[in-house]
């Protein structure tokens, strides 16, 4: 009997026991085709030697030093080629453990800018509906992933929440796609009166929503509205790339393809690309000098921040996406799978949308495509597909809840900046095998037992 306290308490997984390249093995010698990356973390894979030799020569260095004695030079390191690929003056960096860990302390940073400018009346965030943040307390808080935040509601801040830009599912039908954005800056705005400008910190967004709603990007000018708005009534723009950012939707950050610039930025699963665990912020150069004008030190801290392996692990991956010219990589291969799941797909009469960027695709099912009416979410339909890819060798990264935290199901892909042509075939072909079994036995009138989606 194992003693780890596993996910699943009643099943627990397979024990892995080496992992390469795209391919991960259990105990029990079965192989696996990594093609979510995990949790869109392994964008370069498993066991990349260049990463794997700088995590060495740090560990034969200095295995571990704690930032309120030393630096070192990792952290200093990455810390500096962080803010020279990023745009504009996001030039000061936060490092921690992971991407909750990162959505604290830019919270806990939003939160002090505004005490340090006089304001401390600013108490609250706005953010979205089916957004994810986190699993910790306060990234749940301003998360809307109802299922992941029910049992600890009564422990969370109370956030004022908008609409996602959700086109797929709430774009009205004969609105127009601009008109559609505008209502939802309409509604942004709203908010941000009703709540109190003056009493708000900022906006919180994923700029392409990861596994709550399945690789949802923004509509045209989406972004850019948001930021004029936060501009016009003085909140901080924080967007949350945790899953988006550090090259998986083409571009270092997703935003980039937004034409925006977020006061602060989330990152965490690619940066470390999975070989240490590590999370960071960005933030632009007015809001730590605020704090170096004012009390001089940001109240936050972690026993693990700026941790030296994980630092030139980051760094090592960075370098490599660099030198291998693996964002060029990403946009190619997205746009090769993207090809091959339409293909695939695209007639399918159990999937809605193929919709996502770069090498983060999400494919969301339904019952019924004519009304979009999900599947009852009684069948689990995620989770069987899920075992299904498992026993066919496939990691794919399937939720359930993805119109409202109840309904509906997608499947998120998100395979490492490596992978191959004939890779992106394999997973396609075992996905659709995946999905067909997953299928079997399905009631041919499951969307009849379901209410509408939304239009």
């Amino acid at each position: 009997m194992s003693h780890l306290i596993h996910r699943n308490l009643q099943r627990p997984p397979p024990v892995a026991v080496h992992a390469a390249g795209l391919t991960v093995t259990d105990s029990a010698g079965r192989s696996y085709l990594d093609a979510s990356g995990g949790a869109a973390v392994s964008s370069l894979g498993h066991a990349h030697p260049a990463v794997l030799a700088a995590m060495h020569a740090q560990i034969d260095r200095n295995a571990y030093a704690h930032t309120a004695f030393f630096t070192s030079a990792a952290a200093e390191e990455l810390a500096a080629r962080l803010a020279a690929d990023a745009p504009g003056d996001l030039d000061h960096v936060y490092l921690v453990s992971g991407g909750s860990e990162a959505m604290e302390t830019a919270l806990k940073l939003a939160r002090q800018y505004w005490l340090e400018a006089g304001q401390p009346q600013r108490a609250t965030f706005i953010a979205r509906r089916q957004s994810y943040h986190g699993n910790t307390l306060g990234a749940l808080a301003v998360g809307g992933n109802e299922w992941r935040r029910a049992p600890f509601a009564p422990l969370l801040l109370d956030i004022p929440r908008v609409a996602p830009c959700y086109e797929y599912r709430e774009r009205a039908a004969g609105q127009s796609t601009a008109d559609y954005t505008a209502a939802l800056l309409q509604e942004l705005e709203a908010a941000i009166l009703a709540a109190g400008p003056e009493r708000v910190i900022g906006f919180v967004a994923e700029t392409v929503v990861g596994a709550t709603a399945g690789a949802v990007p923004p509509t045209p000018g989406y972004f850019r509205g948001v930021r004029r708005l936060c501009d016009q009534y003085g909140l901080l723009l924080i967007l949350d790339e945790v899953m988006c950012g550090m090259g998986r939707c083409g571009t270092l950050y997703a935003f980039e393809q937004e034409g925006v610039l977020p006061d602060l930025v989330v990152l965490g699963k690619g940066l470390g690309a999975g070989y240490q665990p590590i999370g960071a912020v960005l933030a632009r150069a007015p809001v730590v000098q605020r704090l170096r004008d004012g009390s001089g030190a940001f109240q936050h801290g972690h026993t693990y921040m700026g941790h030296p392996v994980a630092a030139a692990a980051a760094l090592a991956v960075q370098q490599v996406i660099q030198r291998d010219n693996l964002l060029g990589a990403v946009t190619v291969r997205g746009a090769a799978l993207r090809r091959l799941l339409r293909d695939a797909f695209g007639n399918h009469p159990h999937v809605g949308d193929i919709r996502g960027r770069g090498l983060l695709i999400g494919l969301e099912l339904v019952a019924d495509r004519d009304t979009k009416a999900p599947f009852d979410p009684a069948l689990r339909l995620h989770a069987r597909i899920k075992q299904e890819a498992m026993a066919r060798g496939l990691m794919v990264y399937p939720m359930g809840g993805t119109i409202d935290g109840q309904r509906g199901d997608h499947v998120l892909l998100a395979p490492p900046f490596i992978v191959s042509d004939a890779q992106l075939a394999d997973i396609t072909g075992r996905l659709a095998d995946a999905l067909a079994a997953a299928l079997t036995g399905v009631p041919a009138c499951a969307a009849l037992t379901c209410s509408p989606a939304r239009q």
